[in-house]
């Protein structure tokens, strides 16, 4: 080997670690480089059922005690098969996990057709159209209980619960301004003006349990029964609430009352303008530092039309018990 080509290879050795060690350099350059992710999108719950023909009124009724520690209100709706509108009575269901909340699915007008949103189970209630179940379903959040821990606790003033059995239970006034009616759907003519919190949209983007077993079969045994059925019951419901899902008869069941007064207009999809459904003129849900992780304060709506005047001898309903108030009825 010549002289030259010895200081070639020296040259050329010498260069092989520094180019290794430019190379890892920008490797560990380029590992370092953050790409901002997109933002992300609202998603409405999926819709499987689309009506012509707008759902009835909320029928009114007393809800059952609750029969088991930990179980979670759902409350009842009208759901649709081919004989028509359908009672699913209000029941008791035990969550799937631990730290979820049940977020009732809904009706909502949208391309001239009424589309049902099926409900879920997820760490923060969504929308569910701004509608007034009741119950603590005020039509934003759920003010009926929170988790505390691993442990359920209820809320006395618009939950039925016998203290001397359930233990985990707090005592909190619910400020409801959401309109007092028994409209059962969102959107469309007669419908609830509402549209989604910039909550609800988050928690919309959470990850989300669907209906137990437990509860589809609840939805299933509800669609047998021929006197759930709208047409049979007249909007008033033989069971409008049970203690335990999928038992419709026996203690632990209760009837739909008839309200005092009318019921509001159900309007046909044929004849419903399509409206822009706007955003409700609200307040911002009250602060998330005093409630737990994993509940859903109440947010007050704007006012709606003033309550009829009480009866003779009647006590008006702002003089009335909370507990009363809310366990009496479904306000809705």
């Amino acid at each position: 080997m010549s002289a030259a080509t010895r200081v070639l290879c020296h040259k050329t050795l010498r260069t092989v670690p520094l180019v290794l060690g430019i190379a890892a350099v920008l490797g560990g350059c380029t590992a370092q480089v953050r790409v901002a992710a997109p933002a992300p999108v609202y998603v409405a719950p999926a819709a499987v059922v689309q009506v012509n023909e707008a759902p009835p009124p909320l029928p009114v009724y007393e809800q059952p005690a609750c029969p088991e520690v930990g179980w979670i209100w759902t409350p009842g709706y009208w759901a649709w098969s081919g004989g028509g509108y359908y009672w699913v009575p209000g029941t008791w269901v035990a969550p799937p996990r631990v730290g979820v909340l049940w977020t009732p699915g809904y009706w909502g007008w949208a391309g001239g057709v009424y589309v049902w949103h099926v409900g879920y189970w997820g760490p923060h209630v969504g929308f569910y159209g701004g509608v007034n179940y009741g119950f603590g379903y005020v039509g934003v959040g759920y003010a009926g209980g929170r988790w505390v821990g691993n442990s359920f606790a209820y809320n006395t003033s618009v939950t039925n619960v016998n203290v001397t059995v359930v233990h985990n239970t707090y005592n909190e006034t619910v400020v409801n301004n959401t309109t007092i009616n028994r409209v059962s759907y969102n959107g469309g003519s007669g419908g609830v003006a509402a549209a989604p919190t910039p909550q609800e949209r988050m928690a919309e983007r959470e990850n989300h349990v669907p209906p137990t077993a437990v509860q589809q079969h609840h939805v299933q045994e509800a669609a047998r029964n021929p006197d759930l059925f709208a047409k049979a019951n007249g909007g008033h419901p033989t069971v409008a609430a049970t203690t335990h899902p999928a038992t419709f008869s026996g203690p632990g069941v209760v009837p739909a009352k008839h309200p005092a007064g009318p019921a509001p207009a159900i309007h046909p999809a044929a004849s419903a303008p399509h409206p822009a459904v706007a955003s409700q003129a609200a307040a911002p849900h009250a602060p998330p530092a005093a409630h737990p992780a994993g509940t859903n304060p109440p947010v007050a709506r704007a006012a709606g039309p003033a309550r009829p005047a009480a009866k003779p001898g009647q006590p008006s309903a702002a003089k009335r018990p909370a507990h009363e108030r809310g366990r009496d009825e479904n306000r809705s």
